[in-house]
């Protein structure tokens, strides 16, 4: 169980009989009266965030989720399909369940997908990626990277804000959590 002084982000609560995932949190205590608790949750099931009140002390139980390895194999009809490291098993997961890891997803990736009562759910990708830009303006002599910016895409179709010298054919590494260029690897 989980009570809601150990609510943190990213933690998994089960409420109303399904898995969600806390986006954010407040602790609120009012001079007269009870604390309680201003939440974000997105539903692991629909996508659908919502915002729930809960008073202080409530207890939830953590959802049941399994975590499984897989490795990505090839997208297909807005179906991505996944294989299991251990039992190479595959599964397909839609567009929706990807959501916007779909611009980070590289073939041969290994990442984690979440079982919810023998189902696949949702999938959660490394927190750092590496990935070619294929297209960008040309860098000019002389550019640091302390510069500006400049829109850059990716060789999964992502588009991200790069430093100036970064040039078509060029490896950066990714946050896959925020989208946004953390370095050049070197080659």
């Amino acid at each position: 169980m989980i009570s809601t002084s150990d609510f943190r982000r990213g933690a998994k609560i089960e409420f109303k009989g399904e898995p969600y995932e806390i986006l954010d949190f407040q602790h609120v205590k009012m001079g007269r009266g009870g604390a309680f608790v201003r939440t974000k949750l997105k539903s692991l099931t629909t996508g659908k965030i919502i915002d729930e009140t809960f008073s202080a002390g409530e207890r939830f139980p953590k959802a049941s989720l399994e975590e499984r390895q897989m490795q990505y194999l090839y997208s297909q009809d807005d179906l991505y399909h996944f294989m299991d490291t251990e039992t190479y098993e595959q599964v397909s997961l839609s567009e929706e369940q990807i959501g916007q890891n779909r611009y980070y997803l590289k073939e041969g990736m290994n990442v984690s997908v979440l079982y919810y009562k023998g189902s696949p759910l949702a999938l959660e990708l490394p927190n750092f990626v590496e990935l070619e830009v294929v297209e960008t303006e040309p860098g000019i002599r002389g550019d640091t990277a302390s510069g500006g910016s400049k829109p850059a895409v990716l060789e999964t179709g992502a588009t991200v804000k790069v430093p100036l010298h970064i040039n078509q054919g060029d490896i950066i590494k990714v946050d896959t959590r925020t989208g946004q260029y953390i370095e050049r690897v070197k080659g």
